[in-house]
Parts: C-alpha cells; structure tokens; sequence
C-alpha cells in the first residue's frame, strides 16, 4: 500500500467526521434535548440520595418556593446543598445546574417523596409564547390575543396576532403535539387534555378516578416526567376538563 492510499483513506475519514459534527449544527439545540431523557440510573441515584437525607434529617433537600408557585415546579432539589454535606459527588449532568435540560424535583412531598424531571426546553418554548402575549397586550390596553374557547377557564391563542407561527410542542408522555392555551388574565399552558384522555382509556372501568383528583397525576404516575406548565384537570362530564383550581 502507497502513501497516498493511505492519505486518501485519512481524507475520507476527516470527510465523514466533519459531516456528522455539522449535521448536528444543523438542528437547534433544543431540537436534539428536548426529548433525550437523562438515563435512568441517574434519577435512582438522586433518588436514593434524596430517601437518604430525609432520613438522616428529617428533612427534604429542596430549594425555597413561594405559594404562587406552580404544582410541579415548587420542590426543586438543591444539590448545592447535597454537594456540601457531601451527598452527592457531582451533579448528574443533565441537571440544570450542570448546564444540563432538566430541574429535578420532588413531587408527593408529605407522602411519599419522589424524584421526577422538568423539561426546561419545553418550558422555556412557554416562557416565550407568554412574553409575545404580555408584549401585545402591553401593546393593545390589556387586549389579549383570544382565540377560540376552549375550556370554560381558557381560550386558545391568536397567533396571527402575535404574528407568530403557531410552534410545534411535542408532548413529553406521548409524543403528541400540544395546544397552549390562555387564562384570561393572559397566562399560557399547554393542554395536556389529549394526554390524560389516553391515560384514562387505559385504567380499568373500577378504578376511573373521582371528579376531585388532579388528573395530571395519571401521567405522573408512570413517567420520570412532570407535566410543564399545566393547568389542573378534573373530570367534568365524564372528560377532563382544564381548570384553574
């Protein structure tokens, strides 16, 4: 073999490296995370850590939160303080605080405290429908994009208004594109309404749930995930129905 088959070999494979290093530039950073999932052995990690130090305190490692907070992002871990008392030797690298895409809270805090993922891509995906909503409503004496009724408590939202393209959110229980939809005070949710649908269909007729319960802890209940920025569904006529408390 000559030198320039061995050069000509060399080039092929810088070629082929540099094709795949730029076809992941090709998608946004928040298209490759949004759905890749920390691996499982790292949420029974936290989670062990987490068992571990309520039993040695008595207490849960969680960051402060006020009452205004939402449901499933109040009881966010603080690993900073799990580091220093030195129950953890880092932070799993998909954890915010490691630059990663998910808060790691605690949900069933009273009763039977357990470690589940926010996504963040899909919630910051949220934060910037509702700043094109506040700014058009700043823009128009507190005139909100309506659209059409969706929910006795909410309507969806005009995005011609906004001059905005309807965006494309990918449910993290299903895989289902999600609607947002807004209270009329001008704050945005996704409706997961399809979602816990689904997850009724699959309970057994003696187990459906009252019309009391907070139906998103059907999807809870078998996923690592929680259900960002959702409001509370109840069962109104035999279907879930978003409500604001």
């Amino acid at each position: 073999m000559t030198l320039n088959f061995f050069k000509r070999v060399a080039s092929v494979v810088v070629i082929g490296m540099m094709t795949v290093a730029l076809s992941g530039c090709l998608y946004p950073k928040d298209q490759l995370t949004q759905n890749k999932l920390p691996p499982k052995d790292a949420i029974l990690t936290v989670q062990a850590v987490v068992d571990q130090y309520q039993k040695d305190t008595g207490l849960l490692p969680i960051l402060n939160s006020t009452p205004e907070t939402p449901l499933y992002e109040k009881y966010r871990i603080d690993f900073e303080k799990l580091q220093q008392m030195n129950y953890v030797s880092d932070i799993p690298a998909t954890a915010y605080e490691k630059g990663g895409s998910y808060y790691y809270l605690i949900i069933n805090e009273e009763t039977d405290p357990t470690v589940k993922l926010m996504n963040l891509v899909l919630s910051q995906k949220v934060n910037d429908i509702q700043a094109s909503v506040k700014a058009y409503s700043d823009a128009h004496q507190g005139k909100l994009p309506t659209g059409k009724s969706v929910y006795p408590d909410f309507t969806s939202i005009n995005y011609d208004n906004l001059n905005l393209k309807e965006p494309v959110l990918q449910s993290v229980f299903t895989g289902q594109t999600l609607s947002t939809i807004m209270d009329a005070k001008g704050n945005v949710y996704l409706d997961y309404g399809i979602d816990i649908t689904q997850a009724l269909n699959k309970l057994d007729s003696g187990k459906k749930p009252d019309d009391k319960q907070d139906l998103r802890e059907l999807l809870v209940e078998h996923s690592d995930l929680v259900p960002v920025k959702s409001p509370i569904y109840r069962l109104k006529n035999g279907e879930p129905q978003a409500m604001l408390k």
